[in-house]
């Protein structure tokens, strides 16, 4: 276990809401290495103590749950100042901190990846076999990708970089594979001869606001659906692995990306939806709409295909947004009805097909929706009516934030979490099919309010477990 983290970007904002307290967490479990260093870099010009006289007023609800852990952080902290986007500036001010392995933590913006990497390699931090890891995106189109990916390679091999999507690092993320894997009563029906659909609905009530320069350039498309989305879709739709190795996961969540339809210019009116939210009330509060110049969107709804043998004519849906009415992470897998209908109550045509819904936030359930007759009069036998089998994770032992997790495994050197080169090449190469359609249709943005689920047009999108809010409604 590597005993030095350099944390690029440490007086941002991913830093100071999830990087530091992940680490006084770590901290005060004693998950960290005996000897633990932290290299703060940043682009403002501090000492080392007044750093961390910054830091310690930003970590005041830390301090106040556990004062001496956030003091023991604190005292390891070294900070270096330095321009990341000069390359020799990084090698002349990190080069004493090649003494021993260590992990480097990029926490900046996708162009920056390159010349930080490379000022790293130059510095000497980057050798066997110290790490790199990355936050998302990795650029934003496919040809960005694959020439970050490449410098990257000219600095360390592929098996020491850590490419972080913090959706992995969730716990009840990784209970989809436990689902999918651990139970033959799933696994024997995981495919097309019984699933209906599936949906993936990512909602936020958060707004992109102080994002709006980077939202502009990105979108929800390339912020939200290239990373997250198409990550969860990879694990509920990939093989079985041969076993739980970084690689093998990796390589059959490659495949499935590989074999997602590229999104056609006659597709893209009927197969997706774009939206912006306006002002409205989100949570009981008044909020200002979106208003930028670039025509991008806060909402996208996409029906997409996986063209292989266990998912051939199965629509995935994917919603995500931002000032959602609520603050939603869910998968709903949608069964076909039986197929020889017995009952006389209800009719065939209106029972409740049966569904497997897996929330992951803002709390972990499962939920599986069937038919049954308990609820029905007892002497109605051939009367049936919906039930719910609901395994509720309230009860569970709190779980950590996803960083404490993907930081301990970077440290150790797991990659299990962490993504492949390829998986973003095939990612980025699906989502580039999708801005290409758009934009050779001039897909409109259509503006819905705050504290809505989108735009009306995007009602057929929705999961049927949104019930009477969908199509728009608060």
């Amino acid at each position: 276990m590597h005993d030095t983290l350099l944390l690029f970007g440490a007086t941002g904002d991913l830093a100071q809401r999830y990087l530091f307290p992940s680490l006084i967490h770590l901290w005060r479990d004693r998950l960290l290495p005996e000897g633990f260093r932290l290299v703060a870099v940043g682009r403002q010009e501090m000492s080392s103590e007044a750093f961390r006289s910054w830091l310690r007023e930003r970590m005041a609800a830390e301090a106040a749950d556990d004062a001496a852990a956030v003091d023991g952080l604190l005292r390891s902290i070294d900070y270096v100042a330095v321009d990341l986007r000069d390359t020799a500036a990084i090698a002349a001010a990190l080069s004493p901190y090649a003494d021993r392995p260590s992990v480097s933590y990029l926490a900046t913006p996708p162009d920056l990846f390159v010349p930080v990497a490379q000022g790293l390699s130059a510095a000497g931090v980057l050798a066997d076999p110290s790490r790199l890891v990355l936050e998302k995106p990795i650029g934003r189109d496919l040809a960005s990708a694959r020439e970050i990916n490449a410098a990257l390679r000219a600095c360390l091999d592929e098996s020491r970089i850590f490419r972080i999507d913090h959706y992995l690092g969730k716990a009840a993320v990784q209970n989809l594979l436990a689902l999918r894997l651990g139970n033959t009563l799933l696994e024997a029906v995981w495919q097309h001869r019984w699933i209906e659909s599936v949906d993936i609905l990512v909602a936020e009530t958060a707004g992109v606001d102080g994002r709006e320069e980077y939202y502009a350039g990105y979108g929800a498309l390339r912020d939200m659906v290239q990373n997250h989305m198409l990550q969860l879709l990879a694990l509920i739709a990939m093989e079985p692995p041969s076993n739980l190795d970084a690689d093998s996961i990796r390589e059959e969540k490659r495949k499935v990306l590989r074999a997602l339809r590229p999104m056609g210019q006659a597709d893209a009116a009927q197969d997706t939806v774009r939206g912006r939210y306006g002002a409205g009330v989100v949570e009981g509060r008044a909020v200002k709409g979106f208003v930028h110049d670039a025509p991008v969107e806060t909402f996208v709804a996409l029906r997409t295909w996986i063209d292989n043998w266990r998912w051939a004519g199965v629509p995935f849906r994917l919603v995500t947004g931002k000032r959602l009415a609520a603050r939603a992470t869910e998968v709903v897998v949608s069964f076909k009805p039986v197929s020889h209908w017995l009952f006389e109550r209800p009719a065939r045509g209106r029972e409740r097909p049966n569904r497997l819904r897996m929330r992951l936030q803002p709390d972990e359930t499962v939920e599986l929706g069937l038919m049954g007759s308990l609820a029905a009069p007892e002497w109605g036998a051939l009367e049936l009516r919906p039930m719910s089998l609901d395994l509720s994770m309230s009860n569970s032992p709190q779980r950590r934030i996803a960083y404490e997790r993907l930081l301990v495994d970077a440290l150790r050197g797991n990659q299990t979490l962490f993504v492949r080169d390829d998986e973003v090449e095939s990612a980025w190469q699906w989502i580039d099919s999708v801005e290409r359609a758009w934009s050779a249709t001039a897909q409109p943005v259509i503006e819905y309010p705050a504290g809505s689920w989108g735009p009306a047009e995007a009602a057929a999108f929705l999961p049927a477990t949104l019930g009477q809010s969908r199509g728009g409604q608060a």
